[in-house]
């Protein structure tokens, strides 16, 4: 008679570990019939030491790094392709444990060392501007991956520079507001004592304009820095460049920044480039000046990096470029230029993971 063969049990997919909370992992050590105080261990290696494995933790016997990778995994992200700039500024391209791919930069300057890392996998507000917004938005980052690359970041620094890491920027790919919770989730990983230990202050979360999420970091009271990216002070002009701007007016912005301010008593920054014979006029240095009359803030105008999506975007001459500047701080407002970084590669958001 003829016997069917069984077909082998089907394997149970593992969890990330970093997804498993302290109490998690004491209840499953627990239930192993070992000490909870294994899951402290565990999660120092994982935030602290930035394990990628659990062969490396050389204070747990084999037969527990066997059980831990028996029931977790690691879902680290590796460095893809790296392209290092004359200025010195690194561009990072990173693959997902799922394949998918985002970017992030280190950007050295005289007084400062800055991470900027993505919140998503693409985006979905379309500015149209941004390489980044002629990608389709895929998923949403979770906490680790947010993690990791401030950890990669943080390597090249002390690599090419020898300087530890002081700053990060979340101006990379995606809507930092639009994955609110993994976004926060994350810097209370970077900033916590078992984690990185970088102080909130050092954290700027940039966003192109969610009303009510503004607000709602005003009711969480984060204690990190909020930027906008403005670069229209009109709705009209806004509404051309950042469709997100058509449900989330300036209006609604400015009541959305008094009450984080209210809640917050933190000033905000503006992001603003200075489009060529778009934005670049004395009447929209006015139209600036009364947007940020809102709340106490500064203004960052911001060199573009042109990409090839976007070609009618170009910066505005020096000289338009320098009254604009003269304007505004005639005005009493705290104006800085950032020069735009990278020329020579793939430096502006969504240039390098929108190659294969």
């Amino acid at each position: 008679m003829e016997t069917l063969s069984q077909a082998p049990a089907p394997t149970l997919a593992k969890k990330d570990i970093r997804k498993a909370s302290l109490a998690e992992l004491e209840a499953f050590f627990l239930a192993q019939g070992d000490k909870k105080f294994r899951a402290g261990q565990v999660r120092d290696w994982i935030w602290k030491k930035q394990a990628t494995s659990f062969a490396g933790m050389t204070n747990l016997s084999q037969a527990t790094r066997d059980l831990l990778d028996q029931h977790y995994e690691f879902r680290s992200l590796e460095v893809d392709v790296a392209q290092r700039s004359n200025d010195g500024t690194v561009k990072s391209r990173f693959r997902l444990h799922d394949g998918e791919l985002i970017e992030g930069v280190l950007i050295p300057q005289d007084d400062r060392m800055t991470a900027c890392v993505s919140s998503q996998v693409g985006c979905s507000l379309t500015c149209k501007f941004c390489a980044t917004g002629y990608l389709d938005r895929k998923r949403n980052l979770e906490p680790a991956e947010i993690y990791d690359q401030v950890v990669a970041i943080r390597r090249q620094a002390e690599e090419h520079f020898q300087t530890p890491l002081t700053n990060i920027v979340f101006m990379g790919m995606g809507e930092p507001l639009l994955n609110y919770a993994n976004v926060l989730a994350a810097i209370d990983r970077i900033t916590a004592d078992d984690g990185l230990n970088m102080a909130s202050r050092r954290i700027t979360v940039s966003t192109a304009g969610i009303a009510k999420m503004i607000k709602k970091l005003g009711d969480d009271q984060v204690k990190f820095k909020l930027a906008l990216s403005l670069h229209a002070a009109n709705d009209v002009k806004r509404n051309q460049i950042m469709p997100i701007n058509e449900t989330n007016s300036l209006e609604a912005l400015a009541d959305a920044l008094k009450y984080f301010y209210d809640k917050s008593g933190t000033r905000v920054t503006y992001e603003y480039i200075v489009f060529n014979n778009f934005n670049d006029t004395l009447q929209d240095a006015e139209e600036l000046y009364q947007f940020c009359k809102h709340v106490p803030c500064k203004v960052n105008i911001i060199e573009y990096n042109p990409i090839a999506q976007a070609q009618e975007f170009r910066n505005t001459g020096p000289d338009k470029l320098e009254r604009f500047r003269a304007y505004l701080e005639s005005k009493h407002l705290t104006v800085s230029i950032r020069r735009s970084r990278g020329k020579d590669i793939d430096a502006a958001c969504g240039q390098l993971a929108g190659k294969k």
